[in-house]
């Protein structure tokens, strides 16, 4: 059974509404599927881990880096099956292995603790190292990795013209998820436990949600006997869906200018935002605020994210992608600099706030939307995955190259100039960073 084009359990063209207002409600729970193998979702248990395996912090945020860098490498490869075997296949495939994941980390400390006395030779450290790494590139590859990328795709490929709309939508939920997300794991774990919380999360993942992308996922609206957006046509100013003339492979894709500014900036994000979350506490300390009020920030920053997402997500519908890259590096310009200025202005944790929520809100539509317009669906999951590839192993060195800041410069000035430099070298660039399909 084919299950990219089979029509099984139902067939999709025979619903009485477009069927792809269903695959964007599947699309944004595959997406939030994700979760557990985000860094939000990971660091509400690393201090489990550290007392369950009695090791330094050093050695879980090393074995946290080599897991992703391995996991990025790896994820151009996965696009490419996706273009293969469809979302369908994928997602059940991600499901799986992330729900089996979840099942392996929540006993890693008695694997380690009875591999570590059979291969003596090795430290226990060492040993505990390895089973990290494997841990943490099966949440990283199959959870934000597989299944942010299919999912999203799958439902970029249902629509056209209103493409920027289903993904503002989409963007809603997703930010309100993954903002509440590590509070219902604190709560799993407070009830019973961080072995049953991963447990529970990774039974769901591998029978609950398999079973919901067998049902409910179907790669594109054409294998289903229907058309992007159903029967809405609508002539845009961008006029998406009839400018999509060429079917870019990966390796064309690559050669074109636009894709490395786009590629780049989202990359970027990853770095800068990765970073700033990772080392928020320490940031605000260094200019003198305390751990709440560092904290404090995400809430209002979500509220931010969330309206320019769904405003932004809109307006792509109409304006050139471009015109929003360039809102995503000034919002990180603007939070470097509001970095730097902390210590001295009052007013600085405020634009700090409007920078970070600029640049959440604006990376979903450019990181989603760009790539189906500027490229086809035809190798979507190859292109995508390569670019994702470039987000992963970014957002792994991010807070490594923060941390080598304060090491060496004894602040983190100069990593935060680093990424408002890059950010303006890529604002500059941006001008010329037209759709090629124009």
């Amino acid at each position: 059974m084919n299950l990219k084009t089979t029509p099984f359990p139902f067939r999709v063209d025979k619903f009485p509404f477009f069927y792809g207002w269903i695959i964007l409600i599947a699309g944004t729970l595959g997406v939030l599927m994700s979760i557990p193998g985000q860094t939000m979702g990971i660091s509400v248990f690393t201090d489990h881990l550290l007392e369950a395996l009695k090791i330094e912090r050093t050695t879980i945020s090393l074995a946290y880096m080599l897991g992703t860098i391995t996991s990025g490498l790896l994820i151009t490869r996965a696009g490419r099956f996706y273009d293969k075997y469809g979302a369908r296949v994928m997602a059940m495939f991600g499901g799986i292995m992330l729900g089996f994941t979840l099942l392996y980390l929540s006993k890693i400390d008695f694997i380690t603790g009875a591999l570590s006395s059979i291969f003596s030779s090795f430290s226990y450290t060492s040993v505990a190292m390895i089973f990290l790494i494997i841990g943490f590139f099966g949440v990283r590859f199959f959870g934000q990795g597989i299944l942010t990328m299919v999912s999203r795709n799958m439902v970029m490929k249902w629509f056209e013209t209103r493409r920027g709309l289903a993904n503002a939508i989409m963007g809603i939920f997703v930010s309100f998820g993954f903002s509440y997300a590590p509070r219902l794991f604190n709560l799993m774990i407070d009830h019973g436990g961080w072995r049953h919380a991963w447990q529970v999360m990774g039974l769901v993942g591998a029978v609950g949600f398999v079973l919901f992308a067998l049902l409910f996922f179907r790669d594109n609206a054409k294998d289903c006997g229907l058309k992007p957006d159903g029967k809405w046509v609508k002539k845009t100013k961008v006029n998406t869906a009839s400018n999509q003339l060429k079917e870019f492979t990966l390796k064309e894709a690559v050669k074109q200018y636009s894709f490395w500014i786009f590629n780049l900036t989202i990359a970027l994000h990853a770095l800068f935002m990765t970073a700033l979350t990772f080392h928020i506490i320490s940031l605000a300390s260094e200019s003198g605020l305390d751990s709440q009020r560092a904290i404090a920030i995400f809430l209002p920053a979500s509220f931010i994210a969330v309206s320019i997402n769904f405003i932004g997500g809109w307006l792509s519908d109409y304006i050139k992608l471009k015109y929003l890259l360039m809102v995503h590096l000034t919002g990180v310009l603007i939070a470097s600099f509001a970095l730097i200025q902390l210590e001295h202005s009052p007013s600085a944790y405020s634009f700090l706030i409007l920078g970070f929520g600029m640049c959440s809100g604006i990376f979903s539509i450019i990181n989603t939307v760009t790539w189906p317009r500027f490229f086809g669906t035809k190798h979507l999951g190859s292109i995508s995955g390569f670019s994702m590839s470039w987000t992963v192993i970014a957002s792994a060195i991010g807070p490594y190259i923060f941390s080598l800041s304060l090491k060496y410069s004894g602040s983190y000035t100069t990593g935060i100039l680093i990424c408002a430099g890059i950010a303006s070298v890529l604002l500059l660039l941006s001008f010329k960073a037209n759709n090629v399909q124009r």
